[in-house]
């Protein structure tokens, strides 16, 4: 029933609400007649039109003071402010009428019987309306300070800041309730694309339409908008940012409902817009069995567990229920790190073990392999920053190149089942040391594979991730937030991005999707321009770009130049031949690989190359290994 009475149309609401009040008023009249008699009493002649005109009265008073606009699951204290007004008024203006008309004429007592009775009823229906129809919004008639009149011209603290609210539904309504009891922000409105509720009063505020947004920006002297649609989907979030971006004030939002502590919403819920909220895509549902066919019930190495791929990756193999973990790190640092915070999620049923090691020590990795009767392997152990790998070319060949051989044929030895290299965009048409060892890791296994079949190879390709070490975002806010400047590498430099999350969900069930040498490719989306991303993460911080069109500006861009090795853009496939998956965001490439008898030799000299440190000599053996090999740079290592 209630639900159906929440699913009416405005009109239909507004209806019964007048309605119930018309029968109230009718009703009160008669009991305050009754009262100051004392019998029971219907009024003749004159006095019974007085009583039934009533209702018109009342209506043509309570629409002008917006009691019908008025969202009743939402009513605060303001609007029974309101209530208690209109009410007064009301009594008032139908004492007045009932002198005038009435013949034998109206006790004076009725008058403020009706007022108290009437009072009590038109606010108390309201109260209890809210209390039945209130879902998750926490009950309050007092949500709200009285401290304006409900249009945000109140005159709130000086130092605080004034805050438009995005979303009129219960999330907005409990970040205004937050807000209100907050020293630091001044709710004045609420902004809705819903019809149904624009030109509504919310909690004794206003609600507006998206258009109106610059008009209120200076008119109600707004200082922040802040987003409160955490069920919305990433496309509608990145629709609302975009609406918003152009305007000078800061955005924040509250996080999607998964991130929020048992739904409820308060002022330490919001954030400042991330880079995920600019990427506008949905998140496709997991397949529920690839993620647990090489995971559940088995024991599973994660080598570089404490990277930010790795961690990830450990974080979601935990819950999908291994026999036992094993944590290979080189880092004791980072490998105390993530083992510290699994210890925490709280899930005893499962071994974790915390190895240190390196992927180059083939020795270590054949005793822990050995010792634990490993199933799975993710192999996410690499140096993977572009000019750090230009500086030091001999290690990042050893490490990328070496470390992924080594594993694979401790795999192979020991029998693990599967194998899954995370690899990389820059292995396409590389332009770097790091990029074009990457791709040598996967021709190692894609040789390896096709020489066996005891072990299953599988590689994973996809673009950057948000939030690893090194990541352009969290360098942007550092800058912003010092004052400037930002620096961006190349005006039309273009990376793709995907959440660690997501990235590490994907490569999971691709993993499981390998039948032997396969190269798997993560859809990274659009591609996002860097230039533009510093702009915007400018604008959302409620600031302005310094530049020669706007001298005056806040954050002035400064433009660095390439590093070694870096590209203006990055490609997930070295050519056209890709096949889809039963997962829209994974696709399957075939690529010209080599026999482990070509590739043999080659690996052998780039050995001796490095055991010599004989980087021109690296250099060649990598032309030759990796076609499409293009250096963009001259030899960078430090010690050449």
């Amino acid at each position: 029933m209630l639900n159906l009475v929440i699913n009416l149309s405005r009109i239909n609401k507004q209806l019964i609400m007048l309605l119930v009040d018309s029968m109230l008023l009718v009703s009160i009249l008669l009991a305050s007649f009754s009262i100051r008699l004392g019998y029971w009493y219907f009024p003749q002649d004159d006095l019974i039109w007085v009583v039934l005109g009533a209702p018109v009265v009342a209506s043509i008073i309570f629409v002008r003071f917006g009691l019908y606009r008025a969202v009743i699951r939402y009513i605060g204290f303001k609007a029974l402010w309101t209530v208690v007004q209109a009410v007064s008024l009301y009594a008032l203006v139908w004492g007045v009428i009932g002198f005038m008309v009435a013949v034998d004429g109206i006790p004076r007592s009725v008058i403020l019987i009706n007022w108290m009775l009437s009072l009590l009823a038109i606010g108390g229906v309201r109260i209890a309306a809210r209390f039945l129809l209130s879902n998750n919004v926490k009950f309050s008639i007092f949500n709200f300070e009285f401290n304006g009149n409900g249009n945000g011209n109140g005159n709130g603290n000086s130092n605080e800041r004034r805050v438009l609210v995005y979303g009129a539904g219960d999330a907005g309504v409990q970040l205004i309730g937050a807000l209100a009891h907050s020293d630091e922000y001044h709710p004045v409105g609420l902004i809705d694309d819903s019809k149904e509720l624009q030109g509504r009063y919310i909690s004794g505020l206003s609600v507006y339409s998206v258009d109106a947004i610059e008009k209120l920006i200076i008119k109600l002297k707004v200082d922040e908008i802040l987003i409160a649609m955490p069920s919305a989907s990433r496309a509608k979030r990145l629709a609302i940012i975009s609406t918003l971006e152009p305007y000078p004030v800061h955005v924040r939002m509250l996080p999607g409902v998964a991130e929020l502590a048992q739904g409820k919403v308060s002022v330490g819920d919001l954030r400042e817009v991330s880079i995920k909220d600019l990427l506008g895509r949905d998140l496709v549902e997991a397949n529920k069995d690839l993620l647990g066919k090489n995971i559940t019930d088995k024991v599973v190495v994660v080598t570089g567990a404490g990277g930010s791929i790795g961690s990830e990756l450990c974080r979601q193999i935990v819950f999908l229920e291994p026999k036992a973990l094993i944590l290979f790190e080189m880092s004791e640092l980072a490998l105390y790190t993530i083992e510290k915070e699994l210890s925490n999620i709280g899930i005893y049923s499962i071994d974790i073990y915390p190895i240190l090691g390196s992927v180059n020590n083939k020795t270590r990795m054949t005793n822990v392999f050995k010792r634990f009767g490993v199933d799975t392997i993710y192999h996410a152990a690499a140096y993977k920053h572009v000019p750090m790998v230009e500086f030091n070319n001999t290690e990042g060949v050893d490490n990328n190149i070496f470390g992924t051989l080594n594993c694979a044929q401790v795999a192979i030895d020991v029998g693990v089942e599967t194998f899954v290299l995370i690899s990389t965009d820059k292995a396409v048409r590389p332009t770097n040391t790091m990029g074009a060892t990457k791709r040598s890791a996967e021709l190692v296994l894609q040789a390896l594979a096709a020489k066996q079949s005891a072990t299953k190879f599988t590689m994973v390709r996809f673009g950057n991730v948000l939030g690893s070490s090194g990541s352009v975002i969290p360098l942007f806010k550092q800058q912003i937030k010092a004052g400037g400047p930002v620096t961006v590498t190349d005006v039309n430099m273009i990376r793709y991005f995907m959440t660690i999350p997501e990235s590490v969900e994907l490569v999971i069930q691709a993993g499981a999707m390998g039948l032997g040498g396969d190269v798997f490719v993560l859809d990274m989306g659009k591609p996002v321009k860097i230039d533009d991303l510093a702009k915007k993460m400018i604008r959302l911080s409620g600031l302005e770009v310094k530049d020669d069109a706007h001298p005056e500006g806040d954050i002035e861009i400064t433009y660095t130049g390439l590093r070694p090795g870096e590209k203006l853009y990055e490609e997930l496939l070295i050519g056209d031949n890709v096949s889809h998956t039963d997962n829209p965001l994974i696709m399957r490439a075939r690529e010209e690989l080599l026999t482990w008898d070509a590739l043999e030799p080659i690996l052998n000299n780039l050995q001796i190359a490095i055991q010599d440190c004989d980087q021109h000599k690296l250099r060649e053996l990598l032309i030759e290994l990796v076609p499409g090999f293009k250096p963009q740079c001259e030899i960078s290592d430090i010690l050449y």
